[in-house]
């Protein structure tokens, strides 16, 4: 018997993480300013109901819901029309407030999860959970009472977080959220022949195999397309890609005869 999948209904992603994540998972997506996680955030709540039946709930820290209704437009989708429809609802909060209702069983965000039939969860960001302990080892509960309050209402949930690290190494923060959640994806600018490109990668996946590539995705007019991996090239994870011996050889002298 298949094990069942939550999709993002994005080829390339979904083949990462072996058809989608898993239901019930959190899942930590990680990056820099403007690699494109709101937008890959919001093609998951947008097809998950539009092609899976999945309704969906976006609690944002960050940005009001009209802010969400103009760049989801961007790419032709309609948020506007999906809540009034009933099968989304985008919510400004702040991280205390969702905390407390999300613990409570009578809670806001609790009772509309059940009155929607909600199924898919965007947090933006849990960045902003950091602000509410100085001590790494509190912060470090916050963020497992945060997370087991999602997967208590058995939602599948992103969570987003930012990285300022433009290029390089991954910066070093106490937020302890990649030890707890289910699966964690990281997105990264590198720099090829002196062009930016974007790549995605899954660092973790609790529970299930997935792809180690670390792929090239691209933001178009639709959304986010996820290519092949890049080949021919190797520190990619370090942001400046190079050629790998047997390329930069075959570019010097030549393939072969």
């Amino acid at each position: 018997m298949q094990e069942s999948r939550v999709p993002f209904g994005i080829n390339g992603l979904d083949e990462m993480i072996m058809g989608g994540m898993l239901p019930g998972s959190a899942n930590l997506l990680e990056g820099a300013p403007g690699t494109g996680k709101t937008t890959l955030a919001m093609q998951f709540i947008y097809n998950g109901i539009t092609r899976f039946n999945e309704p969906g709930l976006i609690i944002t820290f960050e940005e009001f819901p009209q802010q969400y209704y103009r760049d989801a437009l961007q790419f032709g989708w309609d948020f506007k029309k999906l809540e009034e429809e009933g099968t989304l609802k985008v919510i400004f909060s702040d991280p205390q407030t969702a905390l407390e209702e999300l613990s409570k069983v009578d809670g806001r965000f609790v009772t509309l999860i059940e009155e929607m039939g909600v199924k898919r969860v965007i947090v933006d960001s849990t960045t902003h959970l950091e602000a509410l302990a100085l001590d790494p080892i509190e912060l470090r509960e916050i963020e497992r009472k945060f997370i087991n309050a999602l997967k208590r209402e058995g939602v599948t949930s992103i969570l987003l977080r930012e990285n300022d690290n433009l290029l390089g190494q991954v910066a070093q923060v106490t937020s302890k959220i990649p030890f707890i959640v289910d699966s964690y994806m990281l997105l990264r600018y590198v720099e090829i022949d002196s062009c930016i490109e974007k790549a995605i990668c899954v660092l973790k996946m609790r529970g299930s195999d997935h792809q180690k590539d670390i792929r090239c995705f691209r933001i178009t007019p639709h959304g986010i397309e996820v290519e092949e991996k890049f080949a021919g090239r190797e520190g990619i994870m370090s942001g400046t890609a190079r050629a790998t011996p047997q390329d930069a050889f075959v570019n010097v002298f030549g393939k072969k005869k």
